[in-house]
């Protein structure tokens, strides 16, 4: 009887251990299934990131995911694909050693869903240009910055006080020509006929030449201009786009004048401009596509040359103006012309409209100073005057040399104005343009598009074991 007893007793208790046990190892692989699928979604979340594309980050440094993958038909199902085939890679276990080793877990996904992600042109580019700001500051000297700041904003207002962005001076210049139009000429009789003397005004002549192509004018050998044209239509900015999810509510977004900025000194770190051309470029003159958004190098370049010249007339008239030597001696030019003499009404918009002519041709050789590596302040002295009276009477097209560097502005200082003046969104669309027109001119990337790139993700994945259970995961990844 005794040892009966304590046989009974024994059972029991072993019964309970057993139980005891088997529900912690049950517990154990329930939290261990919930810890591998966990960290199996990671690591198959960052694979998917691993496979950023390499020119974007050799080019432009930075980190989006193509999910064309080299094909003309870029899908974010093509992307699920990936993530669903790393993570099963990692569920499963493989041969160790001479004998294989039992999965205890058994898991597999079900399905990996990619929900929400940020394509690089949503939002009319802004999570490009929240990439570009981070790199930048991560990269940028904080008293270099503050240096370009304070530059670009002192330019920047002066050239709002002087009205270089606004005023009509085209407007000014037809308005005197119309004076002078509505006064009568005077006449003579030549071999018996009556005859209107000619004012024979030098404005005229070199009025002109505002009509001809202005590259012509200001460049010595147009030779060596790039040719480059491409089918605008082919890019971005152009093209209607796939769309995802925007930014992500808990990025932060920052349009000040810093960050502006920034993205302008981004550009100039990376892109090519007359002057300043690089190999790897398509077009050769990106800085001014950016701003003119054409479909040739000579167009764009032209467009900035034009505004330019528009800027430095202003600046010229209202310094002319004010010059009362410069003032006599157009009045004493004006005086000389025979029709003048003998209508005195002609003086005054005679004269004015030579000293718009000679404010011209001063703007002409500036512009021509700055397209040869030159500066020109934006207001002038007497000191930086460089053409006379004679330019006047004289300009058959040949613009008057401009000798030395000069202080200032550079041609890249005025492009740092127009860029800052420009809106972000249509700099954000043209500056995606060029990226995708230098990254397909590589091998494997003929079909490379931003609208197919994503920088951060949000993946629903569904995990399930052999042994019963199933989980729901839910994470937010990106660069």
């Amino acid at each position: 009887m005794k040892h009966g007893y304590l046989t009974v007793y024994l059972s029991l208790s072993l019964a309970l251990l057993l139980s005891l046990i088997l529900t912690l190892v049950e517990g154990a692989r329930i939290s261990t299934i919930r810890m591998e699928a966990e960290c199996v979604a990671d690591i198959g979340m960052n694979s998917v990131l691993a496979e950023f594309h390499r020119e974007l980050l050799e080019q432009y440094d930075l980190l989006f995911v193509d999910m064309s993958y080299g094909t003309a038909s870029p899908s974010i199902e093509r992307s699920q694909g990936h993530l669903r085939e790393y993570m099963q890679k990692n569920f499963t276990v493989g041969e160790r050693g001479i004998i294989s080793s039992r999965d205890w877990l058994s898991l597999s996904v079900d399905r990996s869903t990619i929900s929400e992600y940020s394509i690089a042109s949503d939002e009319n580019g802004d999570v490009m240009r929240q990439q570009v700001l981070k790199y930048m500051k991560e990269s940028t000297v904080e008293g270099v910055l503050s240096e370009v700041v304070g530059q670009v904003m002192e330019n920047i207002s002066l050239l709002e006080e002087v009205g270089l962005n606004s005023r009509n001076i085209e407007g000014e210049r037809n308005d005197i020509q119309a004076q002078i139009d509505a006064i009568e000429l005077p006449k003579e009789e030549k071999e018996e006929e009556v005859v209107e003397i000619s004012l024979d005004n030098p404005a005229d002549k070199v009025n002109a030449y505002r009509g001809i192509g202005i590259l012509r004018l200001l460049l010595k050998d147009t030779s060596s201009l790039s040719e480059e044209v491409i089918n605008a239509d082919n890019y971005i900015s152009h093209r209607s786009t796939k769309k995802g999810t925007g930014l992500h509510p808990d990025v932060k977004r920052s349009q000040g004048l810093t960050d502006r900025l920034l993205f302008d000194s981004y550009l100039f770190e990376k892109c090519s401009r007359y002057g300043n051309t690089l190999d790897k470029s398509l077009l050769k003159y990106q800085i001014e596509y950016i701003l003119e958004g054409k479909e040739s190098d000579s167009d764009n370049l032209e467009k900035v040359a034009k505004r330019l010249l528009l800027w430095r007339e202003v600046a010229n008239v209202i310094y002319i103006l004010s010059d009362s030597a410069k003032c006599a001696q157009a009045r004493a030019l004006a005086l000389t012309l025979t029709a003048v003499l003998q209508v005195p009404a002609l003086v005054e918009p005679v004269k004015y409209s030579i000293l718009f002519a000679w404010a011209y041709i001063e703007s002409l050789s500036d512009v021509r100073c700055l397209l040869d590596g030159g500066k020109i302040p934006i207001m002038k002295t007497s000191a930086d005057w460089k053409t006379d009276i004679d330019s006047v009477e004289d300009f058959g097209g040949s613009i008057p040399e401009n000798e030395g560097r000069g202080r200032g502005l550079s041609y890249e200082d005025y492009l740092r104005i127009m860029l800052f003046l420009q809106a972000d969104n249509i700099k954000n669309m043209r500056t995606m343009d060029i990226m995708e027109m230098d990254i397909r001119k590589t091998p494997g990337n003929i079909y490379f598009r931003m609208d197919a790139c994503f920088d951060s993700f949000f993946a629903e994945i569904g995990v399930s074991s052999e042994f019963g259970y199933c989980m729901d995961i839910q994470k937010r990844y990106g660069y």
